[in-house]
Order: structure tokens, then C-alpha cells, then sequence
């Protein structure tokens, strides 16, 4: 809720959302739930996990709007 480049990013999560239904985002607060962050090594915001059936596939560190577009669908094509 604090971090600026989190709420920049948020708009285009948005939009990705709309243009990807078929993914699952989920958004975290790390300050209310801390012990998510420690597990899935979240240490600077905003972090991106990709995961497909609990499982790590790739993680993004930053509000990079098309690397982030681009890991979506290439993680939702190679790991279908």
C-alpha cells in the first residue's frame, strides 16, 4: 500500500488481467502478511512469482511492464 512503483504498476496488472483471463493474479501486502514474503523470498517491491501448480517457474524484481507481459505468456505456454 506504501511502495509508489507498486501503485504505478498496478494499472497494467490490471490490464494484463483483462487481456490474459485464463491467469491467476493474486496481489500480497508483505507488510500484513510477512510470513508469505519470507517464504517465497520476496525482498524488494513490487516482486512478480510466477507459479504453475505450487511450483516456482520464474520471478520478476521490479515494475518492468513488458518483461512482466512477456514471462506471462511464455510461462503460460511452455508450462501448460
Amino acid at each position: 500500500s506504501w511502495s509508489g512503483t507498486c501503485r504505478v504498476i498496478a494499472p497494467v496488472l490490471a490490464d494484463l488481467a483483462k487481456k490474459l483471463p485464463n491467469v491467476t493474479y493474486l496481489k500480497v501486502d508483505v507488510d500484513e502478511l510477512k510470513t508469505v514474503a519470507e517464504e517465497w523470498n520476496v525482498e524488494a517491491m513490487p516482486t512478480f512469482i510466477y507459479l504453475k501448480e505450487g511450483n516456482l517457474i520464474d520471478k520478476v524484481v521490479g515494475a518492468k511492464k513488458d518483461e512482466l507481459q512477456q514471462r506471462i505468456v511464455l510461462t503460460n505456454l511452455v508450462h501448460k
